[in-house]
């Protein structure tokens, strides 16, 4: 057994600097039936999704190194065509689209990159990636058989190949890229349109091998990727996954941490413990490559998200939050889950499991090789707490959980049982108020060279080609003076159908109403009595597109906008159909003609303020001025008295901000034991759906920062606030004799016989322990910031935090009876839970 210890600590070291030293040289890559191999070895790969345009490049390295100290060894990526190529052969990669140097990044940090070049990337990102203008390629039709739509995506993915092969980028070039993915998640659309769907998996699949990157190909959810290319898993959960060849290694190449917001729904959360369960029972049946969708979400800048109604966060609950901080529990509990299975390496690469029962819902995986063992002991049940023998041992474990023993006798990590600290985190108003002016609208303002007339409605995207949101459908009414309804006082019926997904009513400048769609169902339909003159009567229809659709068939086809029919209901002629009239299009608003929201188009027209300044008016900018506040922490805007629009801080979009749109439902409590989906655990019900929005430190200047914001709806500005994102308080949950794998490590290494459990607590740099809010050992309930005193409870439990933690930027205390007065309940486990406040 000490040969065995003594061999997984001589692994765990090199594997630790390896991805350095094979960083730096050509090395060649494969796969076989166990795993990816480079140079030969085959590895077990922890692998992040990191999306450069999510962030901004001096975001980057703190990002990547964030992930590396969190145990990845790879950062995965899409490569996002519409960010890449707006026209035709017209190409960017500056700024948070320089792929090149967010690749250079990944290598230099000593991790390796898999680039998901799709170019098809879906991702809550508009039109799924695509360029709007590859929807009016004559002939197209997209992700089939199709001539046209494949010559565009074989010249797209060749682009990237070679620029990726001239910077040598490539692991067999000495770059960091070991894996390429061609087309995404293709399995259902080929199930749904049959035959030509077939050929274009075959022709994607032949395309993409013929680049010769040296590097394997995969693609997810594709039964039926041809060889050589190797098909993969998506999902909350994979460990029933089985590549379609033998030969193939077992991949994930989506496990989805958390869930997406949508503008009206509420803010997903996966417990740590259930994402760790998932990845260690991936691991337990033969997986050997697992990646993190998202690691890092980020923010969907200007108006990149999508489909329909995606929030600008992509916090995704994701191990590094939407500001770059590590979410914990999360990242540390999983750093400690990739270390334990680096642990395990040697085994899981050599041999597969046998598994053995060890009770009705408790298995055991042991992989055991000459030279090492490994063994995964697991509770599927998710109620009841179990105690099982394995080898000449006995071992707790908790429900819905699987703990890990790199020598097939010490559990060193258990899924359930989380040792890293937990840290809550706070928005603080930062500076003062902000001085406030207002520009507003007129509806239908517009200059009348800007304005097209056309027979009946028209579909918004052919119209405005996605360079706007906003799309003006305007008509004329004319009311006779002898109408019975001008008499009567009975308002007529306006009723007009959409596609979506947002439109404001405007009756002669007065805004009428305000109707929107939500994610899955984004059509709507305005009916409501209006106020009509006699004589001309102008209708303007402000129609708002909130990203375009990022999933399904016949991209090509798809659509927004008033669509029809329009009617007026209450005429003396009865029913009169606007669907046909003539209808003006203005695409975009006033404000963005003149570009408002930089320094020179703001001092373009005349601003109001003081006792002047517009509140809770529709169609309004506002805009003001700040100095960049002292410091490194995170800033966002508190929108939260503000209704829908856009925002942007000197001459850059921050996205779209739409507190207005509360969250649905009701929000329960969440257990993480049991199997867990997208509606399973979430917050914010009742309240806006996103309330802060992200602004990167790198955009601002040290003084005199323009602040703009478009406010669609009407809303208060003199509510919203700059705040910074800060450590609240930290907290620390540890069982009695809890596994540590620095325990083990010790071990190993002969320095200790009889582990103890620790408590520890750390406050982030410049910040200190000020004060323990809460201390209890003993049978305390509860979790991280709402921890009660149970029925026992250890009478120096907070004496000793005080002398050890206060004043200092982080500590730890042993979990012993000795340490809080004695043993306050003998018969029963215990557990020590502590919080403490950050200054």
């Amino acid at each position: 057994m000490v040969n065995i210890l003594k061999n997984s600590m001589l692994m765990f070291l090199l594997l630790l600097f390896g991805s350095w030293v094979f960083s730096s040289v050509t090395a060649s890559v494969s796969y076989d039936h166990k795993a990816i191999t480079i140079n030969g070895q085959r590895r077990i790969l922890i692998s992040g999704s990191i999306h450069y345009p999510r962030s901004t490049p001096e975001m980057w390295p703190d990002l990547i190194q964030t992930a590396k100290d969190g145990g990845l060894d790879v950062i995965e990526t899409y490569v996002f065509w519409n960010g890449h190529e707006p026209s035709p052969g017209n190409y960017y990669f500056e700024d948070r689209y320089n792929l090149v140097k967010f690749i250079k990044l990944i290598q230099q940090s000593g991790l390796y990159a898999h680039l998901r070049i799709g170019p098809y990337v879906c991702a809550e990102w508009n039109f799924g990636g695509f360029p709007v203008w590859l929807k009016y390629v004559p002939g197209i039709e997209f992700r089939t058989d199709n001539g046209p739509f494949k010559a565009a995506m074989e010249k797209f993915t060749e682009k990237i190949v070679s620029m990726m092969k001239s910077e040598k980028l490539f692991e067999t070039q000495g770059g960091p890229i070991i894996l390429s993915q061609i087309e995404n998640e293709y399995g259902p659309v080929e199930w749904e349109i049959g035959a030509p769907g077939k050929a274009y998996t075959k022709w994607a699949a032949e395309m993409a091998v013929g680049l010769g990157t040296g590097v394997p190909w995969v693609m997810c959810k594709q039964e039926d990727a041809p060889d050589p290319i190797i098909n993969t898993c998506n999902g909350f959960y994979c460990e029933n996954f089985k590549p379609n060849k033998d030969y193939k290694p077992k991949m994930w190449t989506e496990n989805w941490t958390g869930w997406y917001t949508e503008f009206g729904g509420a803010v997903p959360h996966r417990p740590a413990e259930d994402l760790a369960f998932s990845v260690a029972r991936f691991i337990q049946n033969g997986g050997s490559f697992v990646n993190y969708y998202m690691y890092h979400g980020g923010t969907n800048f200007g108006r990149t998200s999508g489909g329909l109604f995606i929030a600008t966060s992509y916090d995704y609950d994701a191990p590094i939050d939407e500001y770059g901080l590590p979410r914990n529990p999360k990242w540390g509990h999983l750093r400690d889950l990739h270390k334990a299975i680096k642990l395990c390496e040697p085994a899981l690469v050599s041999v597969d499991p046998t598994v053995t029962s060890l009770g009705s819902n408790q298995e055991a995986h042991v992989f055991k090789s000459k030279s090492s063992c490994a063994a995964f002991l697991a509770n599927y049940d998710t109620k009841y707490s179990v105690k099982v023998t394995f080898g000449n041992g006995q071992y707790d474990l908790p429900p819905w959980s699987i703990s890990i023993l790199p020598d097939c006798k010490t559990a060193v990590f258990n899924t359930a049982r989380v040792g890293a600290q937990s840290t809550r985190m706070k928005m603080t108003p930062v500076g003062g108020a902000f001085s406030w002016q207002s520009y507003i609208e007129e509806a239908g303002s517009a200059y009348a060279d800007d304005t097209t007339t056309l027979d009946g409605l028209w579909e918004q995207i052919n119209i405005t080609r996605d360079a706007t949101d906003y799309l003006w459908y305007m008509t004329d009414v004319k009311i006779d003076p002898d109408e019975g309804f001008l008499k009567s006082g009975e308002d007529p019926l306006l009723t007009i159908f959409s596609a979506g997904h947002s439109l404001q009513v405007f009756i002669n400048g007065e805004l009428s109403g305000t109707v929107y769609g939500t994610l899955n169902n984004p059509k709507l339909t305005f009916s409501q009595n209006v106020k009509l003159t006699a004589g001309i009567n102008k209708i303007y229809l402000l129609s708002a597109a909130v990203g375009l659709p990022n999933v399904g068939l016949h991209f090509e086809k798809w659509n927004a906008g008033v669509l029809g029919p329009v009617t007026l209901k209450g005429l003396n002629e009865g029913t009169r159909d606007l669907s046909e009239w003539k209808w003006s299009y203005k695409i975009g608003l006033e404000g963005e003609a003149l570009n408002l929201h930089t320094v020179t188009g703001s001092s373009s027209v005349e601003w109001t303020e003081g006792t002047q300044l517009a509140k809770t008016r529709p169609l309004t900018w506002y805009k003001t001025t700040f100095d960049a506040p002292e410091g490194n922490d995170p800033l966002a805007l508190d929108m939260s008295t503000m209704g829908k629009g856009q925002i942007w801080i000197n001459g850059r979009s921050i996205g779209r901000h739409w507190p207005g749109y509360i969250a649905r439902g009701s929000c329960g409590d969440c257990n993480y034991a049991g199997t867990f989906d997208d509606k399973k655990c979430r917050s914010n019900c009742g309240e806006p759906s996103q309330r802060w929005y992200h602004i990167p430190r790198s955009w601002l200047n040290p003084s005199e920062n323009l602040l703009v914001v478009f406010e669609e709806w009407g809303g208060d500005p003199s509510g919203i606030s700059l705040v910074k994102r800060s450590a609240r308080s930290v907290c620390a949950d540890i069982f009695e004799g809890q596994p540590a794998l620095k325990n083990w490590q010790m071990i190993a290494l002969g320095k200790i016989d009889h582990p103890q459990a620790k408590a520890h607590l750390s406050c982030p740099q410049g910040q200190k322990i000020y004060h323990i809010k809460f201390a209890s050992y003993g049978l305390p309930q509860g979790t991280c910031g709402s921890f009660q005193q149970g029925s026992c409870h250890a009478h120096r439990s907070y004496d000793a935090f005080e002398k050890t933690c206060v004043g200092k930027q982080s500590c730890s205390v042993t979990v012993t009876s000795e340490v809080f007065g004695g043993d306050p309940c003998p018969d029963s486990g215990k557990k020590l839970s502590v919080e403490a406040v950050c200054s």
